[in-house]
């Protein structure tokens, strides 16, 4: 389970006590069901090839974040084309890190 602050537990135990009420109005509710709906669906599938490292890595961000990695690659994808990504996201992509050469036995 992830921890949280105290802030978040605040907020956690007034959902659970139904304390908490939405403020959208009902088409903006529906506008945000269909872009929730659009953004879901996967339908078309794709093949990638990467280096073992960058796919190791890309693994252990997605176990730190507690998602599947194809998750998160869908995710940095989608973030990209739709230009959300943050300063340090974009300077990653532009200017990839050097990494040591990994030497096997």
């Amino acid at each position: 389970m992830p921890k949280f602050d105290a802030y978040e537990l605040e907020i956690l135990k007034a959902y659970e006590k139904g304390h908490l009420k939405s403020v959208a109005t009902k088409s903006e509710l529906t506008k945000f069901k269909a872009a929730a709906r659009a953004t879901a669906i996967k339908d078309r599938r794709i093949n990638i090839r990467l280096s073992s490292a960058d796919l190791h890595d890309i693994q252990v961000r997605a176990l730190e974040e507690g998602m599947p990695y194809q998750t998160l690659i869908a995710s940095v994808l989608h973030k990209y084309v739709a230009g959300r990504f943050d300063g340090a996201s974009e300077q990653s992509i532009s200017q990839p890190r050097r990494r040591a050469a990994k030497r096997r036995p």
